[in-house]
């Protein structure tokens, strides 16, 4: 593998690891609200058993499943990896924090979930390695019914919401704050992660191709 794709992979899993950090943060602080998909990860967790993340790793087989069905392709590397991590992140970080004491605790928890939320997402976006699943049939959705990409998540978000909630799922105000504001993040943070890797791509190019000046730099300077 490459150096450069070792940046990309790095920034992807990073991302992954810092956006279920903030999906956790969120959940522990859900008398506000918790996502439009962990409204129903958290009523399944709450009926059946199991953990949140480990229904969040279910939904993404059947996403995964139907989309690739749906396209008549196999799914990428990235995506299956996104699906995976995810949910076993999300465990891990919801097994290690601590429980909110208080109404207190649950906003700082959620003010500080969106933002890590929306960090993570722009950091595990900015290799452009795969979509995860949801962002697929996200895609797919707007493809199939002529919408925006916006328009496509709102109706997609609505309708899992809807599901979660008649499950009993915690839908709050901040199921609303999340739709709105984590694609804000995302859009502010992204060019920041992109020059970033851009950057780490360049000094790799450049060790590679120019390892023999560099040597004899070093050499002179001692």
């Amino acid at each position: 593998m490459g150096r450069e794709l070792k940046w990309k992979w790095l920034f992807f899993f990073i991302g992954l690891m810092v956006m279920s950090l903030g999906v956790s943060m969120i959940i522990k602080g859900k008398a506000i609200g918790v996502s439009a998909w962990d409204v129903l990860h958290v009523a399944l967790f709450h009926h059946i058993g199991l953990t949140v993340g480990t229904w969040s790793i279910l939904t993404g087989v059947v996403i995964v499943g139907s989309t690739s069905l749906y396209l008549k392709e196999w799914p990428k590397l990235a995506t299956i990896i996104n699906m995976l991590l995810c949910g076993t992140f999300i465990d891990f970080f919801n097994w290690i924090l601590p429980n909110s004491t208080g109404l207190i605790v649950d906003y700082i928890y959620f003010m500080l979930g969106v933002i890590v939320l929306g960090i993570g997402c722009a950091l595990y976006i900015s290799p452009n390695l795969g979509a995860g699943p949801r962002d697929t049939l996200m895609i797919i959705i707007s493809e199939k019914f002529s919408l925006s990409i916006g328009n496509a998540r709102l109706l997609m978000e609505a309708f899992i919401a809807g599901i979660g909630w008649l499950l009993g799922g915690p839908i709050g105000l901040g199921t609303i704050i999340i739709a709105f504001f984590t694609g804000y993040i995302v859009q502010s943070a992204l060019p920041f992660f992109r020059n970033m890797l851009h950057t780490k791509l360049n000094e790799s190019v450049t060790n590679n191709v120019f390892p023999s000046q560099k040597t004899d730099k070093l050499a002179k300077e001692s």
